[in-house]
C-alpha cells in the first residue's frame, strides 16, 4: 500500500527489499525491485551498498530470538547512513494489559508477551541510535492490521472466526491502506526520535467486530469460546491484554484523515469490493 501510494503520486524511486529467499530481481504491480537475501545470521553483501545509498529505510522485520536483526547485523553501518527517513514498525503489544483503559504514547509499557517484550527492547535500541548519532528515526506502533485479504470476513466465511468470551476486552486495529497513507505523509513530515500509535478511531471488542461481519455476510453467529479453550498460544496471549489505543498524536501531527476511521467503514468497503 505504501509503495503503491508512492508510485501513484508519480514519485520516481528505486526499491530494494529483503526476504529469507535467495537474492533476485522481482516485480510488484509493474514496479521492478531488488530482493536481497537476509536472515538472522546471513545476508547478501550487496545489501550494504543498497543501505548506504538509501534515502529512506523502512524496517518491518520483527525481532528474531529476542534481537532486532537489522541492528545486530548493521549497527556500525547505521551510524554513518545518509538516510533522511528511517521508520521502525513496532506494535501496540508493548503496552501490555491496561484493563480496557485508554493508552497513548506516554502510557506505561508493561508487555505481557514475549513478542511485546522483544518489540519494546528493539524500540529502545532504535531510540538509542537516534540519541547517539542524531539519526532521522521514528517509531510506529501498529495496532492489529487488517486488509482486503486478511480480515474477519474471510475468517467468518472459512469458519475460522469465534467469539471469545471475555468481559471488558478491547483492542484496536488499523487498515493497511491507512498505514500506507501515514507512512507516505511522514516522508515530508518527520520529527526525529518520536513514537506514534497507528490505530483507527474505535477500539472494540472481538464480539462487536464479528457481529458486524455476521450482519454484512448474512450468516449465523459463530460459536463462542472461553479464553482457556483457545489452542493457539499467540492468540491466547493476545486476549490477556485489553486496552484502547489513542491515535490523537498521529492524527494531529500528520494532519491525517483516516480512509477507514472504524472497523465498520473498513469491513463495509472490503465486503463491497473483495467478495
Amino acid at each position: 500500500s505504501f509503495i503503491t501510494k508512492i508510485r501513484d503520486e508519480k514519485i520516481i524511486f528505486q526499491l530494494s527489499v529483503t526476504s529469507r529467499k535467495e537474492t533476485s530481481t522481482k516485480q510488484f504491480e509493474n514496479i521492478n525491485y531488488q530482493n536481497f537475501s537476509f536472515t538472522d545470521n546471513h545476508f547478501d553483501k550487496n545489501l550494504i551498498y543498497s543501505l548506504e545509498s538509501a534515502n529512506c529505510i523502512l524496517i518491518s522485520i520483527p525481532p528474531q530470538g529476542g534481537q532486532d536483526i537489522v541492528i545486530k547485523n548493521f549497527k556500525e553501518k547505521l551510524a554513518y547512513l545518509k538516510s533522511k527517513w528511517i521508520t521502525y514498525l513496532s506494535a501496540t503489544s508493548v503496552y501490555g494489559n491496561h484493563d480496557g483503559n485508554w493508552v497513548d504514547e506516554k502510557s506505561d509499557t508493561n508487555p505481557t508477551s514475549t513478542t511485546g517484550k522483544d518489540r519494546l527492547k528493539a524500540e529502545h535500541e532504535w531510540i538509542k541510535l537516534y540519541e547517539k548519532y542524531d539519526l532521522p528515526i521514528q517509531i510506529f506502533r501498529l495496532s492489529g492490521i487488517y486488509s482486503g485479504q486478511y480480515n474477519v470476513l474471510s475468517r467468518l466465511k472459512s469458519g475460522q472466526a469465534n467469539i471469545i468470551n471475555k468481559k471488558n476486552h478491547f483492542f484496536s486495529r488499523i487498515h493497511v491502506d491507512d498505514i500506507g497513507n501515514v507512512l507516505f505523509k511522514s516522508l515530508k513530515n518527520l520529527k526525529k526520535g518520536e513514537i506514534y500509535n497507528i490505530s483507527d478511531d474505535k477500539p472494540s471488542s472481538n464480539e462487536e467486530v464479528i457481529m458486524h461481519g455476521v450482519k454484512l455476510l448474512g450468516i449465523k453467529k459463530p460459536q463462542s469460546l472461553d479464553i482457556d479453550d483457545i489452542q493457539n498460544q499467540m492468540l491466547k496471549n493476545f486476549y490477556k491484554d485489553s486496552k484502547k489505543v489513542s491515535n490523537k498524536k498521529m492524527k494531529n501531527f500528520f494532519k491525517l484523515n483516516l480512509k477507514f476511521p472504524t472497523y465498520k467503514e473498513g469491513l463495509n468497503y472490503i465486503n463491497n469490493n473483495s467478495f
